[in-house]
Parts: structure tokens; C-alpha cells; sequence
């Protein structure tokens, strides 16, 4: 997969831009403040349908077109996937009555999708150098990176992570009335088939993805750190379907464990027998205490937490690897490179993993990368690229 055309209107600092995207790799030249993130930033909107930078979209709408009445950013792709031409376009537009609704509209190949059906048509990753918070900040931005990776390729994901998102609202309003009002219990067992329906969904996905991409982002690591450090995720669902053991404390924290086996009928079962016998808990707190909205995934180095103790060379590697590994493991699922977007990278890895990364790009299908010293790239690499300058958000070549 490779975009071919890139047309953005209003977006962030891009009033108008226009530009033929090159294949392999394209190296954005400038200054800080330039527009080089934004672009990337716009790339992977159109991929995962949400930014990575803004609370909301209405953040995005370049800050002079919000004086219009209606506002409206337009992202437009031209783009080949297998073979076959495709056009994607994202419409935010910002009414002026009112309250200033913002309305999304996404168009593929010029038919009018909802965003659950919309994504996964176009598949990017994106690295920057603020993403160590993946490892080292709060559960929530783990979940997050796992439902923008899984969306884009494992069907159905998007929907059910709606579906629940929605459910868990309506269950945890039940939940406040019937401690603030009592009433009958038994309202719940509506709103928890709702919920382990689509939450089994989650969970089983969740548990595949990671086997899957722990085995190839164990290998990179294994490799950029010189064969000194082996890689592995936990991953500690809310709802574990694995048996407490008897007679003895829990497992530890490093211990293996294989979910692989259970299916999503089996977790459905087990998630609906945990949700009723928490009922009486559940309805004194008010919220709904297990589920795909609390898991937790760590990432260990030899045993270490790198959340908790990881140095920031370390964070940095293991970072880099678990973001090749979703490139691979992307690949292996849909059967065509996602487009890769690396923001100012190499200035935080050292020069062994500046050229480790740089092999590994030469397999790719395209790159778009920025920086604002191009000197930090060995001379056959920058010949071999196309290398373009970006500046107060015009793109020249």
C-alpha cells in the first residue's frame, strides 16, 4: 500500500496543500514548527479516523476557517492497494448554528462510509518521540495503542469497540440508579449480554494480537540490543478467563500465561458469570469494575518492567521495536505494508540503531519521515530517498 496524491484544506497549519507523494521513502526537511508532524499527523488520520495529537477534531480545523460559516477541513488520498487505485476523504465540517455541531463525513472511492466501516481501508504507523508515554504513562494509553492498531485490521474490532464504549455508559448509569433508587437487580441482565457480547470480541482479538506481535517484536529486540535483551508482553485482562489457583498465591507477575485456546463463546460465558456475581459490588460503586475498558498490558526487558524501571535508552529500543513489530504483524495480517511515518526519530536513537532502522526501511513499501538535520543520515541513504523541504506548511521539492 502506497499513497500516490496527498490533499489536505484547513488542516492544522496547511490552509491548502497539494502534493504527488513520491514511492519508498520521502524525507521531509525543516524547521521546527514547519508542519512537518501535522502532515504526518494528517497521514495517519485518514488511516485510524482520530488524532494522536488533538483532544478533539474540532482542534484540527486550521484556526482562520473557523471565522467561516460553515468551517470545513478537508483530507483527501489518492492511494494503490493491491494493485487497485482508491480514494479516501475525510470532511470535518463545523456548522454555525448554535452550538457549532462538528460533522465527520468519510467518503471511499466517493461512496459515503461510517467511520466503523471506513476504517482499515488505508493502514499507516506512526512513530514519534513522545510516544514512550505507550509504556511509561497510565493503562489508558496502552488500551489505546492496542484499538488503533487493531481496528485497522482485524474486522469487526471497530464496531464492537463502539458498541461497547456505548454499553458501559448505560450500564454504569444503571448501575448509579439502582444504588441511589434500588429496584430490581435483574435489569443488568440485559446490559450485561450487551456487554460480554462484544466484549468477548476484545478480549479475543487482544489476546491473539499480542501472542502475535510479542513474537515478532521479541526477534527486532533481540537484534537491536545485540542478542542482550529478551522482550515479552503481559497482558492482564480485567476479565481473565484463566482459573485462580487453588491453595496457593497468584501467579507472578512474569509468569506466562496462554489464553489462546479460549474462544470467544468460552470468554463470553465467563465474562457474564463474573459481571452477575459482582452485581451486589458493582451497583454499591456505581461503575463497572472488570472488562476490556480496565485491562493493563506491561512490557518487559529480561524480566524488567520498562514502565516502572526501564532507563530511556531502554524505553526508546523497546519502543522501536513493538512499532516494527506492528508494521510486520500488520503486513502478515492484510497482506500489504501499512505506509510508515517516523517523526524525527533518528535523533533519539544512537548509531547503531540509526542504521538497524534504516536496513529495515529498505523493505518497506513507503516511508514518510521528517527531520531537521538531514546530516543525521548516512549519504547513500539520503541519495537513495527523495528529500523534499517543508516550510510555514508549503511542501517544495
Amino acid at each position: 500500500m502506497f499513497l500516490t496524491h496527498l490533499s489536505l484544506t484547513n488542516f492544522r497549519a496547511f490552509t491548502r496543500l497539494d502534493m504527488d507523494v513520491p514511492r519508498r521513502i520521502l524525507m521531509l526537511v525543516g524547521d521546527n514548527a514547519q508542519g512537518k508532524t501535522s502532515l504526518l499527523e494528517a497521514v495517519y488520520f485518514l488511516a485510524t479516523l482520530t488524532s494522536f495529537h488533538a483532544q478533539n477534531d474540532r482542534q484540527l480545523i486550521h484556526f482562520l476557517a473557523l471565522h467561516e460559516q460553515p468551517a470545513v477541513t478537508r483530507l483527501v488520498a489518492d492511494y494503490e492497494r493491491d494493485g487497485r487505485k482508491h480514494k479516501l476523504e475525510i470532511r470535518l465540517i463545523l456548522d454555525g448554528n448554535g452550538g457549532r455541531r462538528l460533522r465527520k463525513e468519510i467518503l471511499v472511492d466517493g461512496v459515503r462510509r461510517t467511520a466503523q466501516k471506513a476504517i482499515g481501508e488505508f493502514n499507516a504507523v506512526i512513530y514519534l518521540p513522545q510516544m514512550t508515554r505507550i509504556l511509561e504513562d497510565g493503562p489508558d494509553q496502552r488500551r489505546r495503542y492496542l484499538n488503533l492498531a487493531l481496528t485497522q485490521v482485524v474486522p469487526g474490532y471497530a464496531q464492537a469497540l463502539s458498541k461497547y464504549n456505548h454499553t458501559i455508559i448505560q450500564r454504569n448509569a444503571l448501575l448509579k440508579l439502582l444504588a441511589e433508587r434500588g429496584g430490581d437487580r435483574d435489569q443488568l441482565v440485559y446490559w450485561d449480554e450487551l456487554l460480554t457480547r462484544s466484549g468477548a470480541m476484545l478480549i479475543k482479538a487482544r489476546i491473539d494480537a499480542i501472542d502475535e506481535m510479542e513474537a515478532i517484536a521479541a526477534k527486532i529486540h533481540l537484534h537491536l540490543t545485540g542478542d542482550q535483551e529478551v522482550l515479552r508482553f503481559v497482558y492482564q485482562p480485567a476479565y481473565d478467563p484463566l482459573p485462580e489457583p487453588e491453595d496457593q498465591f497468584a501467579l507472578p507477575f512474569t509468569t506466562p500465561a496462554d489464553r489462546s485456546a479460549y474462544s470467544r463463546d468460552d470468554l463470553q460465558e465467563g465474562f457474564t458469570e463474573k459481571l452477575a456475581a459482582l452485581h451486589g459490588e458493582e451497583i454499591a460503586r456505581g461503575v463497572t469494575t472488570v472488562g476490556p475498558h480496565r485491562d493493563e498490558l506491561r512490557v518487559l526487558a529480561n524480566g524488567i518492567d520498562l514502565g516502572s524501571y526501564g532507563s530511556r535508552g531502554q524505553v526508546r529500543t523497546a519502543l522501536l521495536s513493538l512499532k516494527l513489530a506492528e508494521v510486520s504483524w500488520m503486513r502478515e495480517k492484510t497482506g500489504t505494508w501499512p505506509v510508515l511515518l517516523l517523526d524525527e526519530i533518528l535523533a533519539e536513537l544512537d548509531a547503531k540503531r540509526r542504521q538497524d532502522l534504516l536496513d529495515y526501511l529498505a523493505d518497506s513499501e513507503q516511508t514518510l519521515m521528517t527531520t531537521t538535520d538531514v546530516n543525521l543520515f548516512a549519504p547513500a541513504f539520503v541519495e537513495a530517498s527523495t528529500v523534499w523541504q517543508i516550510d510555514a506548511g508549503r511542501v517544495t521539492a
